[in-house]
């Protein structure tokens, strides 16, 4: 009798055990554009812990992506929506140089262009948050 319940307990707790959550693998960027890309749609989708991933970590963009995540969170659902099925519009990218580019972008929900720089640290490609806040000022 005990062997009779052993093999489809086995097969349960196999099952079960298959069934374990997977967690996503963070994409690597592979160049600027990808870099934008992947920041850019994180932030859209209000996936801001996401967004750090491909953000340079520094204590002035860090307060950046904070206030932006603030933001987002208080913005009504209908508006997170649009944002979520937007699609993302490379108006212009360009390279400064091997490790450095600017990319000129907006989404189809809200036509503002925006500009963000992207750097290449240690082979990754990342965006540098505060250009978009800074690179009017004086």
């Amino acid at each position: 009798m005990q062997k009779k319940f052993l093999l489809p307990l086995m097969s349960i707790l196999l099952l079960l055990l298959s069934c374990e959550p997977t967690q996503e693998k963070k994409v690597n960027a592979e160049n600027e554009l990808d870099a934008a890309r992947l920041f850019i749609r994180a932030a859209l989708d209000g996936k801001f812990d996401e967004a750090k991933d491909y953000m340079v970590q520094d204590s002035v963009n860090i307060s950046y992506l904070d206030i932006a995540a603030q933001f987002y969170k208080k913005i009504p659902g209908a508006d997170r929506d649009s944002y979520k099925g937007s699609t993302i519009v490379i108006h212009n990218s360009k390279a400064l140089n091997d490790s450095v580019a600017i990319v000129i972008y907006s989404n189809s929900y809200k036509n503002d262009h925006d500009t963000l720089r992207i750097v290449k640290s240690k082979d990754q490609w990342l965006v540098d948050l505060k250009y978009l806040y800074e690179h009017d000022q004086p």
